[in-house]
């Protein structure tokens, strides 16, 4: 068999319907739209979400609310969940997602908060960190490290 020879299977492909094209057609005339009204008519019909002249669906329902384009999501840790990190370990989303604090999924953007308190001496690196968060790991002699993001 060669490339030339190539054919698809009998029946797979189908003549498009030719209407408009004379009596013999069988769809000449009125091309298969029967006599008048709102549908014979180019581009008839009612559009997507016509209800029969009452006000629509998604006009009769409320706007709400407003999606800022540039949000930013963080998977938020407390200090009290580092107690289970080695002291001198380093802490980052990877390791955050191993030790099953974050989702695998949140691993984008971290922010650690400063509630509970870090024993020993911890190198965080997290996108985002509160005041007293950076505080308790510097006085315990971690070292806070800020992620771009």
């Amino acid at each position: 068999m060669r490339l030339d020879e190539f054919r698809p299977a009998p029946g797979a492909r189908k003549r498009p319907k030719r209407v408009g094209r004379g009596p013999g057609s069988g769809h000449g005339k009125t091309a298969g739209k029967g006599h008048k009204g709102q549908k014979a008519r180019s581009g008839g019909g009612k559009g997507a979400g016509f209800e029969g002249g009452q006000m629509p669906l998604h006009r009769r329902v409320p706007k709400r609310g407003f999606a800022p384009r540039d949000r930013r999501v963080y998977a938020v840790v407390n200090l009290r969940s580092l107690g289970t990190f080695v002291a001198g370990s380093v802490v980052d989303p990877e390791r955050l997602a191993e030790a099953g604090l974050i989702k695998k999924s949140e691993r984008a953007l971290v922010k650690l908060l400063g509630e509970g308190e870090v024993a020993h001496s911890l190198t965080v690196k997290v996108h985002a960190i509160s005041e007293s968060a950076r505080q308790k790991v510097e006085s315990a002699g971690g070292v806070v490290e800020v992620l771009p993001g």
